[in-house]
């Protein structure tokens, strides 16, 4: 593949393996050959690939998608409710033991259905922190759980105390709940409340809406660390990091 111009003065980023700036990549479905195209054209900007929901459970395919992203330096993650459903029929041994069969290295842990205690959560982000990365997630699928801004970085801090690499704010793929208002409107006071809280480099925040990546650029700078970005989205996102599209240019593209 032709490399790309180096002309103009942008923002630094770093190469892969990144600790900041991830951009987190939703899969919905894809098939193989989606996933060989995007990496084709963008593995250097993809630093995790998330299978979303229980998707991964069913997708005989998911075996070879693993293997796609491993080839390329790009870890493939479970999504945090089939983990939840594993653990409401006590089946998470079972479950650990068919990820590392299947490859994966990163598992997500998360409350979503609001049906473990805190915890529990917790006791599973410290014993699956011996065999995986995780990544723990705060937010439910509906409403606005945790009730307050400070109640979700409490949560946050507990979490990375047990063990969690990275901690997730829910804003699931409609952008609606969690980090946002139905209106798709940014919580400022949350994200405020989280950052004051926990480490923001260590924080994902899930923003799979156009509006809610600039408003991040714009907020913390080009290495904020985004995720449930579509894969359609990911050279687009870079483009905002990097100041290349007029709603971040004030970034550092012209400094």
């Amino acid at each position: 593949m032709p490399e790309c111009p180096t002309f103009l003065k942008l923002p630094a980023r770093a190469t892969k393996p990144r600790s900041r700036g991830i951009t987190h990549v939703l899969d919905g479905g894809l098939t193989p050959d989606e996933v060989r195209a995007l990496l084709r054209q963008c593995a250097h900007l993809v630093d995790i690939v998330k299978v979303g929901w229980g998707i991964g459970y069913i997708d005989p395919a998911l075996g070879t998608k693993v293997s796609l992203c491993a080839e390329q330096g790009t870890p493939v993650c479970l999504g945090g409710t089939l983990l939840e459903v594993a653990a409401m029929q006590d089946r998470v041994a079972e479950l650990r033991d068919w990820a590392l069969r299947a490859g994966l290295t990163h598992v997500e842990v998360s409350d979503g259905l609001r049906a473990l205690s805190a915890s529990r959560k917790q006791a599973l982000i410290r014993e699956l922190a011996a065999d995986f990365v995780v990544l723990a997630e705060t937010g439910a699928k509906e409403g606005n759980y945790p009730p307050t801004p400070a109640e979700w970085g409490e949560e946050m801090a507990r979490d990375l105390d047990a063990g969690a690499s990275w901690l997730i704010a829910e804003g699931r793929e409609s952008g609606t709940v969690g980090l946002y208002r139905a209106d798709q409107g940014i919580r400022e006071d949350l994200v405020e409340a989280i950052v004051a809280w926990v480490p923001q480099d260590k924080v994902i925040f899930e923003a799979p809406r156009k509006s809610q990546q600039v408003w991040f650029v714009r907020q913390f700078g080009a290495d904020v660390n985004l995720g449930n970005v579509p894969p359609s989205a990911v050279l687009s996102l870079e483009t905002l990091r990097l100041g290349l599209r007029a709603d971040t240019v004030s970034v550092g593209a012209l400094t």
